[in-house]
């Protein structure tokens, strides 16, 4: 989401050109299901928790929500117009055990507290992140890849599930429905490594929101997963 703050070139052009070549190909080919990862970020300026896929998500406040938004719609077209059938994830924020991606922030704040560093916290703190493990990410991906999608027989267009369509075009959170304030997080490292940090106090993020929160019940009810991993 950082990234498309200064350099909103490179998400129109990998977002929405390159995910548009990708349905189009998909078009002409026998490709049976298209599984795509879309964003928490969509939810954008939604307040109310958790999110839930049946509710519209509009407003988003960065870029990068924006193109992730506007994939969505673009596979819910072809998924409508042409096929295959599509399914979407929302992912909640990833973290694995390597340091590298999103993650890449907590193995740097790591490095500065064992240099004694301050670390930067935005809004002191107090925003909340539904942090979800790589292996809890990549389990119900896997599940779904062999599970065509199908149209909801029972989807009503006066008063539309937001979640699913009378086109084969499912959309799914993927998150821990655990969220965790930043100072929190930051007190969990703190009792892991036996240091105290200094911190260096910013305002809130452009393009950033306060919390996110998801909804997994469609996810455990249609492919059979929940989340396992916790943060500690």
């Amino acid at each position: 989401m950082r990234y498309s703050l200064t350099h909103p070139a490179a998400y129109v052009s990998a977002n929405l050109v390159r995910f548009a070549d990708i349905l189009e190909a998909f078009r002409y080919t026998d490709v049976e299901h298209v599984v795509f990862a879309s964003s928490s970020t969509v939810y954008g300026a939604k307040t109310s928790t958790p999110f839930g896929v049946q509710d519209k998500a509009g407003l988003p406040l960065s870029l990068y929500a924006a193109t992730k938004k506007s994939d969505e719609l673009m596979a819910h077209v072809y998924a409508h117009l042409y096929g295959p059938p599509a399914t979407g994830f929302r992912l909640f924020l990833p973290y694995t055990d390597r340091g590298d991606g999103p993650t890449r922030r907590i193995s740097s704040s790591l490095e500065k507290i064992s240099a004694d560093e301050a670390i930067d916290v935005f809004n002191q703190g107090h925003h909340a992140r539904d942090l979800n493990y790589i292996d809890d990410i990549v389990e119900p991906v896997v599940r779904v890849v062999d599970r065509i999608s199908q149209p909801n027989p029972d989807w009503i267009r006066a008063t539309p599930d937001h979640s699913s369509s009378s086109a084969p075009y499912p959309i799914y959170n993927v998150g821990n429905s655990q969220p965790l304030n930043l100072i929190d997080f930051i007190t969990k490292i703190e009792n892991a490594v036996g240091w105290k940090t200094r911190k260096n106090d910013l305002p809130m993020q452009p393009g950033d929101v306060i919390e996110t929160f998801a909804d997994v019940t469609d996810l455990a009810r249609d492919v059979g997963f929940s989340p396992r991993t916790t943060i500690d």
